[in-house]
């Protein structure tokens, strides 16, 4: 259920809910703080400009859009923009983003990663930046991925930038009867891919590597290199089959 949408700082609904123990992390003042001032991801930004050459004008769905980083200068560069979020103050921050920018072509919607407020077929470009490695459960990836294939238009594009296996030591082991959801980083079940495991996961969803965008990982600790404290990450782009 979408519990609040809106545009241009205009709330058209909205309802008394129980925040759910694990998304505290997403609505302190200091986390929101953070990723109000976060600027967009280049890469994506690149990848977005290539896509809108495909058409004259596309929607694109950002699942987990924050405080509006990629979203808002999405849809300033001509995107008509649809960022989902289950933290209200992410979403707040998102609006006044948007607002600062004068951008009228973001909407804003409270809903969970495996529930987009969005026709099938809808969508030009899937943004799944830094949302898929919270699923708790391989269940509730999956189902995630599912929804993301559900709403893309065929050939339309999808960036990934989610967790790398390798934040996790080799002798690191999931949670019992999963594969690659594991507890070890932050306490709290989390999804933590090999290249393999990601390609094979978004294939059996229907999409195809992009070649223009190959997986790249970031923070990749050499032998002998301290902890950063950070998660390693991967970042790519797919096509939704035919």
């Amino acid at each position: 259920m979408t519990d609040v949408i809106c545009r241009g700082g205009d709330t058209r609904h909205a309802a008394i809910m129980v925040m759910p123990a694990d998304l505290a992390p997403w609505v302190s003042r200091e986390t929101v703080n953070g990723f109000s001032r976060a600027l967009p991801n280049d890469v994506l930004m690149q990848f977005a400009a290539r896509e809108a050459q495909r058409r004259a004008r596309g929607l694109a769905a950002d699942i987990g859009c924050g405080a509006g980083r990629n979203a808002v200068p999405l849809a300033r560069a001509g995107w008509d923009v649809v960022g989902t979020d289950l933290s209200w103050p992410m979403l707040a921050a998102g609006v006044e983003r948007a607002r600062q920018a004068a951008s009228s072509r973001v909407l804003f919607a409270h809903a969970p990663m495996d529930a987009i407020p969005l026709p099938d077929a809808a969508v030009d470009l899937v943004v799944a930046h830094g949302i898929w490695n919270l699923a708790g459960s391989s269940a509730e990836f999956r189902c995630a991925i599912a929804e993301a294939a559900r709403i893309a238009k065929p050939r339309a594009g999808l960036f990934v930038f989610t967790f790398s296996r390798n934040t996790l030591p080799p002798e690191a082991r999931p949670v019992e009867n999963e594969t690659f959801v594991f507890t070890q980083f932050s306490g709290r079940p989390q999804v933590f891919l090999t290249a393999d495991e990601l390609v094979a996961e978004l294939d059996a969803a229907g999409f195809d590597p992009d070649v223009s965008v190959p997986i790249t990982e970031y923070n990749r600790r050499l032998p002998g290199m301290l902890p950063s404290g950070g998660p390693v990450i991967y970042e790519a782009a797919f096509r939704r089959r035919p």
